[in-house]
């Protein structure tokens, strides 16, 4: 009789587990959906619910994180790839996920993320910049041309900074090799990139050179998902 009972404990916590997972993955799919729907996007965004079990956290309608991957997004003119945010202390009424209606879905914290690349960055900067590389916390860039006469080649380490009108690209003192040491030569290697906010309506306030483009994140509180700006 003990074995028998046994096996239908265990059948009964597979079938929960089992009912959990799908319900998770039909949550995830709807969610996916509504954003989609909600900005225009052409791909489906991937959507992951974090915390087990699901059942629990979809009938009372309070999830522990959420993430939704957006793949490009665009500001100003600027394309961004790898978007990703994720929410925190998501509150989702069931009804509402299930009914396709995203006004009451909020969330505590939310905070994006992406990846600018290099290449990018260096449209947006002047013609003499011909490669653009990470450096520790900064940036160096390599410079090829003429400046009032003088030949310009040589190399410079930059920062990178958040600003109100984009990402700030300035030398650091010190930081030219190789060039003529004229004033010119230090507004030649300054520009700005104008992505200064994210999809959570919140300046960027982190910047990570990294070997692909500057990673840069903003988060933003008590966010609700239609505020999220048109990607």
């Amino acid at each position: 009789m003990r074995k028998v009972l046994l096996v239908l404990l265990i059948l009964l916590i597979g079938g929960v587990i089992a009912a959990d997972r799908i319900g998770v993955r039909v949550a995830q799919d709807e969610i996916g959906k509504q954003v989609a729907a909600q900005y225009n996007l052409q791909q489906r965004p991937e959507v992951t619910i974090h915390g087990f079990p699901f059942l629990t956290q979809a009938i009372g309608g309070e999830y522990d994180q959420i993430d939704v991957k957006l793949g490009q997004w665009t500001e100003r003119g600027v394309t961004v790839g790898d978007v990703t945010i994720e929410m925190r202390g998501v509150n989702a009424p069931l009804a509402d996920v299930t009914s396709g209606n995203a006004n009451s879905v909020t969330a505590e914290e939310a905070t994006a993320s992406a990846v600018i690349p290099y290449a990018v960055i260096k449209a947006r900067a002047p013609k003499e910049v011909k490669n653009i590389a990470a450096k520790g916390d900064n940036l160096q860039v390599d410079l090829n041309g003429t400046i009032a006469g003088f030949p310009l080649s040589g190399s410079a380490v930059v920062s990178v900074k958040p600003s109100a009108k984009g990402i700030v690209i300035t030398p650091i003192s010190g930081g030219l090799a190789g060039l003529p040491q004229l004033p010119a030569v230090g507004q030649l290697v300054s520009w700005t990139v104008p992505v200064a906010n994210l999809p959570v309506g919140s300046r960027i306030s982190k910047i990570e050179p990294t070997p692909d483009g500057l990673r840069v994140s903003a988060t933003a509180n008590n966010v609700r998902l239609n505020d999220l700006p048109n990607a």
